[in-house]
C-alpha cells in the first residue's frame, strides 16, 4: 500500500487497484466547523422561539422568511460536518469494472462503471480567481470534486478537495490500470 498524504492511499495489486480518500486529516478545522454548527442552531432556534411570543403579523413572517433560508443552511452544514466527521470516498477497479462509493460510516450506494466504456479521465482544473472554485475547495462545505470522466454520455465526479499533484497522480494510476486491464 502506498499512502499519498493523510487522506489519500492506493493498494496496487495484480487485478485491483483500490484507492481511498479520506473527508478530514484535520480536528481543529472539525472542531472549529462544531462549534459553527452549534452557534447556527442556537441562532436558528432563537428566532424560531420568537416567532411564537411575536403577535405583529409583518415581523411572524420576516421570521418564517428567514427560518426558511436558516433551515436549507443548517441542513447544509449538518451534511457537511457529517462528511468531514465520518465520510470517505473509495474506488476500486477490479475484473473489468470500476466501483466508486461515498461512504459515510461504512454506509454509501456503490456505483459501477465498465472500464470498456469510460473515457477522458482528466483533473479538473481550478482556476485561482473563480469564487465558485475557491468555496468548493474549503473545508467547510461538502465539494470540490478534482477528477472526472465519461460514461456512456455522462460525467462522472470524484476525488472531493484533494490537491493538483496528488489528482494527477491519482488520474495516472487510473489510467494506467484501465489501460493493462482493456488490453
Amino acid at each position: 500500500m502506498k499512502v499519498l498524504s493523510e487522506r489519500i492511499s492506493v493498494l496496487k495489486k495484480e487485478n485491483l487497484l483500490s484507492i481511498v480518500i479520506l473527508a478530514n486529516s484535520s480536528k481543529s478545522k472539525l472542531g472549529m466547523m462544531f462549534l459553527w454548527l452549534f452557534a447556527w442552531t442556537v441562532c436558528g432556534l432563537v428566532v424560531l422561539f420568537n416567532y411564537f411570543s411575536n403577535t405583529n403579523q409583518d415581523v411572524k413572517l420576516v421570521i418564517i422568511v428567514y427560518l426558511s433560508f436558516w433551515l436549507y443552511f443548517e441542513y447544509k452544514i449538518i451534511k457537511a460536518f457529517i462528511w468531514k466527521k465520518f465520510g470517505a470516498e473509495k474506488i476500486w477497479l477490479q475484473d473489468g469494472q470500476l466501483n466508486y462509493q461515498r461512504e459515510i460510516n461504512k454506509k454509501g450506494k456503490i456505483y459501477s462503471f465498465d472500464s470498456h466504456l469510460i473515457d477522458e479521465i482528466k483533473v479538473i482544473e481550478i482556476k485561482n480567481t473563480s469564487w465558485a472554485d475557491n468555496i468548493n475547495q474549503s473545508f467547510w462545505i461538502k465539494g470540490g470534486e478534482r477528477i472526472s470522466f465519461q460514461h456512456q454520455g455522462k460525467t462522472v465526479f470524484m476525488a472531493m478537495q484533494i490537491e493538483d499533484n496528488y489528482a494527477y497522480q491519482l488520474v495516472g494510476e487510473l489510467k494506467q490500470f484501465i489501460n493493462k486491464e482493456n488490453k
